[in-house]
């Protein structure tokens, strides 16, 4: 007990862990460095737009930040750890990179304005810029190494500073107020290639630090407490003081000096010190900011192992776990930036990659609202589903229309990380809204078909296969699986049989054999196992209770009996499922009659698409509608394009062959469904001119009809004469509604 409360103490609350960093972070470089040259381009009126336009994505974004961070135990990683805790781990992934990298450059943008403030105000350093961003590079990065509990009472004292310094600035604009400058400096005075657009993108990152205190989650006492209440307090504070500014601004001095004069504000300053210190103050504590919240968002993303090559900068140091190999590699990126890069390239970058995470951050508020999953109870209530989607598809907007280029390399660029991540098929440790979409989506589709009048032209399979456990008649759901891929829903069904009480324990069993047939032999399907005293109650009971809505099975598929002996309950069986109007296939494949069990490793065995056609046996639109339908499913499947479907029929006078071939054709046109069509003439007995035309078909397909009581051995040796030596044959007796002409 007495650990935990220490614990607690060490930790930081609204004020010191979200207030102040968040503040800091948006007054920083942008404010005193460029805030005039956007203001003097751009206008007092366009400069309060883009004000208010930055400001209203920051606070849909933090509205969205709030409302998800109180509805989870938020732990250390911020945006990055609420991202990936709702939208998965592509997405988390994805975002991870993308805004470790983000606060690791921004580390070098308010460096570099440290620096240009720095040698503005020490014109002897003019020819050194590069070695002082390099050392206060190296002291901001010093100042971090040794722990973030010194470096947030160091931000006190810049907080200090800063508000001192624009005390300094408002006396000072109050006294240099002219309204001939405001008249001046009302509408915008843009410079060559330069537009409302570009003035945003270079001001847009003044407003990216509300993130500054979710970054620290994991150092603060209470994060569902601090983060909404710091980050909305930072958002409201900080808008008043730009939009201030930007009217200060505008009436104190003309357009070419605010565009001209960095250090326009010292010099509007009652103390001109005071701006200077406040630049230093500001600048250093958005560095210091940004380098304690890229290692800490590197570090949670290394802990929970999207990449593997990454564990090592998961490890903390120290008591509290400091991220101190993250915070190297950070310091060494900022480094490579200060090197390369200056403030105005660096910029309209950082405003990319920030504007990404936040439209994901308000997309994840969005879903998890819609998708109404139980668990989503955030206790910040201000918040609705529509202002997350509006926060989204402002931040994405306003990419394109600052930069198209930039918007669609950044897009894709996380659409590749994502892919990357997809395709290495890692499985996250923690829940996410995934599934909760699909719940919602699929919730509500079959909550419209049930209020849509069925209609056959939307009729598709929705096939039951009894399989057994898969292995020991495979062939059958991998039948099924071709006859509804892309199509329809396969369900693979295993009937247990005997003394309920003993199968009742090994139901699970059952089902997790056949997870694991579906899994390994990579099928679209659905297990579903039954326990019952009796094969035909088991089957009833499997009917009537299996699926939901529309989207209940209308096709059984299920094995021919390898002798006679079964021919009775098999009848029976079709019988019972013909009565409840479900269509019925009969797989009948010679190669599997004598087995009574397929070894696993042999199973590819049956994905072996034999050469051949599939034969359709035309004997009237009963069962040949189905037929017919299912030949042509089965040659949508890639394996099958190189088998033509066949559509043959036997006539006894050689009058009638042009009138039933063309009666084929046009059946094939109106079907739509691309046929060869072949007329026999024949007296011969049907299963002698069956067995001789479809000898080299890959598969048959053969109608028959429901027998009565007492006449199943009869249609059980009726069937098997007519297939004879026929290796694959598939008997079909249809329930009707489907039409091959809708």
């Amino acid at each position: 007990m007495n650990v935990k409360t220490i614990s607690d103490r060490s930790k930081f609350g609204t004020f010191g862990g979200v207030f102040t960093p968040c503040t800091l972070t948006i007054l920083g470089v942008i404010m005193f460095l460029r805030f005039g040259q956007i203001v003097g381009q751009a206008g007092v009126l366009y400069a309060i737009g883009i004000v208010l336009a930055a400001k209203l994505i920051t606070t849909l974004t933090a509205l969205s930040l709030a409302a998800i961070a109180t509805n989870t135990r938020v732990k250390a990683g911020g945006a990055y750890y609420l991202i990936s805790r709702s939208l998965g781990v592509e997405f988390g992934g994805a975002i991870g990179v993308l805004f470790f990298a983000a606060q690791a450059i921004s580390v070098a943008m308010y460096v570099i304005g440290f620096t240009e403030a720095w040698v503005a105000t020490f014109p002897s350093f003019a020819g050194h810029a590069l070695e002082v961003a390099s050392i206060v590079n190296l002291l901001t990065f010093v100042c971090v190494y040794i722990g973030a509990g010194w470096t947030v009472k160091v931000q006190y004292a810049i907080l200090a500073v800063l508000a001192a310094s624009l005390l300094s600035f408002y006396i000072g604009a109050a006294q240099d107020f002219e309204f001939a400058f405001v008249v001046d400096n009302l509408y915008s005075q843009f410079r060559p290639g330069e537009n409302w657009f570009t003035m945003f993108a270079l001001f847009f990152p003044a407003v990216t630090g509300i993130m500054a205190g979710a970054n620290m989650s994991g150092d603060l006492r209470n994060p569902s407490r601090a983060i909404p209440r710091g980050t909305l307090l930072a958002v409201a504070v900080t808008g008043a003081i730009y939009l201030s500014q930007a009217f200060l601004l505008g009436s104190c001095r003309p357009a070419e000096e605010l565009i001209e004069n960095d250090m326009v504000i010292r010099d509007i300053a009652l103390w001109p010190s005071l701006i200077t210190a406040g630049v230093f103050a500001a600048t250093l504590s958005s560095a210091l900011g940004s380098m304690m919240g890229a290692p800490r968002i590197l570090q949670a993303f290394a802990r929970d192992e999207v990449f593997s090559w990454l564990e090592f900068f998961g490890a903390g140091s120290g008591r509290k776990r400091e991220p101190r190999r993250a915070t190297v590699l950070t310091f060494v990126i900022a480094q490579s930036c200060i090197v390369l890069g200056d403030l105005n390239a660096i910029a309209p970058i950082i405003t990319m990659f920030f504007m990404i995470t936040y439209g994901l951050l308000n997309l994840a508020t969005f879903y998890e609202s819609i998708t109404k999953n139980p668990s989503y109870r955030p206790t910040f209530r201000y918040c609705h589903w529509s202002i997350s989607a509006l926060g989204a598809v402002g931040c994405i907007g306003v990419m394109f229309l600052i930069n198209w280029v930039w918007a669609s390399v950044s897009i894709l660029f996380i659409a590749g990380l994502q892919w990357y991540i997809r395709s290495r098929e890692i499985q996250s440790r923690w829940g996410d809204l995934q599934s909760g979409v699909a719940f919602e989506k699929a919730r509500k589709a079959l909550l419209r078909l049930e209020d849509e009048v069925y209609h056959p032209k939307n009729w598709r399979p929705i096939i039951m296969a009894l399989s057994g456990t898969g292995w020991n008649r495979a062939h059958i759901p991998i039948y099924g699986h071709w006859l509804t891929s892309g199509h329809g829903v396969l369900s693979l069904a295993q009937v247990v049989t005997g003394e309920i009480e003993e199968l009742a324990e090994r139901h699970r069993r059952y089902e997790e054999t056949l997870r694991k047939f579906i899994a390994k032999e990579e099928l679209q399907a659905f297990p579903v196992v039954l326990c019952n005293e009796h094969l035909s109650d088991g089957i009833e009971a499997i009917l009537q209770c299996y699926g939901i809505g529309g989207l209940r099975p209308n096709t059984i598929l299920m094995g021919w009996p390898r002798d006679s002996g079964k021919a009775e309950l098999f009848g029976a069986n079709i019988r019972l499922i013909a009565r409840m109007q479900r269509s019925v296939l009969a797989a009948r494949f010679l190669s599997h009659r004598t087995e009574s069990r397929v070894d696993e490793s042999t199973v590819e065995e049956h994905w072996a698409v034999p050469a051949g056609s599939i034969d359709v046996w035309w004997r009237g639109m009963k069962n040949g509608e189905l037929m017919l339908l299912l030949a042509h499913l089965l040659h949508q499947n890639q394996e099958w394009r190189d088998n033509p479907i066949r559509v043959l029929r036997v006539v006894e006078k050689k009058e009638a062959v042009l009138e039933v071939n063309n009666h084929l054709v046009e059946l094939g046109a109106k079907a739509r469904i691309s046929i060869q069509t072949k007329v026999i003439v024949s007296s011969e007995l049907p299963e002698v001119v069956i067995q001789r035309e479809s000898a080299t078909a890959a598969i048959v397909l053969l109608g028959f009809q429901t027998p009565e009581e007492c006449q199943e051995v009869d249609m059980y040796q009726r069937l098997e004469s007519l297939a004879g030596k026929l290796p694959r044959v598939i008997f079909v007796d249809s329930a009707g509604g489907m039409t091959l002409e809708s």
